[in-house]
């Protein structure tokens, strides 16, 4: 026999469990001058980047190639602070580190996850694999945006939580960036950076393939560098593979 009992409810509040999408900061390196020269690099030339995000700091790579470093975490703030990020927590440090982190108001958060998107299955494997069970639809991400005209010289345009589409050329000079896809349906000869907020899975995708520089999920190429003949100039797309000494850039020519 079940039985309803009455209770008391506080009338101005309420306690729910919640959720904040953080962005990881994944510190390799305690040199905050190199660290200012590379975020200045990467992000210098574009303020509106991040838009107050909060941001987790992970040290778990920091051990790994400085054991027992002990950044600024003052000074780390101040710097991420300029690029409008929120430093609110921290993961994956020593006990010195995190009592550093804490005395610095910064969150000791272990339980944090950094995502990265699973590996495809092989076409075999999801053939055997059982049926899942139901899930809620997701909520579809917004369209892409599509620009059509050509890119000049200096001009920059970033495609935020989702893909871009650019129906034009991006000329020498010009910044085509997107969180999701980048699709040129003309020649890409500007710097084209997919995958801005760590998406492993964007491609780039060019009628003529001629970039100063591409980038996915912050891994880079530069023109100093140049493309192979058998993709440059050509339909192309330019995708990120992972492997045991790293990420690397893969560029495939497209068609015939």
């Amino acid at each position: 026999m079940s039985v309803a009992l009455t209770g008391n409810a506080p009338a101005t509040f309420e306690i729910k469990s919640a959720y904040l999408p953080l962005v990881a900061l994944m510190l390799k390196s305690s040199n905050l001058d190199r660290l200012a020269e590379e975020l200045a690099q990467r992000f210098g030339d574009m303020p509106d980047f991040f838009d107050n995000d909060p941001l987790v700091i992970d040290l778990h790579p920091l051990n790994v190639a400085e054991a027992h470093a002990l950044p600024d975490f003052g000074a780390l703030q101040a710097l991420l602070r300029q690029y409008s990020l929120l430093p609110l927590a921290v993961r994956g440090g020593t006990i010195e580190q995190t009592q550093l982190a804490i005395a610095a108001g910064l969150t000791p958060t272990p339980d944090a996850t950094v995502q990265r998107s699973p590996p495809t299955l092989p076409m075999a494997a999801q053939e055997t694999t059982s049926e899942p069970e139901p899930v809620a639809a997701p909520v579809p991400p917004p369209g892409a945006l599509v620009i059509d005209k050509p890119l000049r010289s200096g001009q920059q345009v970033y495609a935020r939580g989702r893909d871009l589409v650019v129906m034009a050329m991006v000329n020498p000079g010009a910044e085509v960036i997107a969180d999701g896809h980048i699709h040129v349906y003309a020649p890409l000869r500007g710097k084209a950076i997919a995958g801005a907020r760590g998406n492993a899975d964007a491609r780039i995708f060019a009628l003529s393939m001629e970039p100063e520089l591409i980038s996915i999920a912050g891994i880079y190429r530069t023109s100093e560098v140049d493309l192979p003949a058998s993709v440059r100039g050509k339909t192309a797309q330019v995708r990120l593979v992972p492997g045991p000494d790293g990420d690397k850039l893969v560029i495939d020519a497209l068609g015939a």
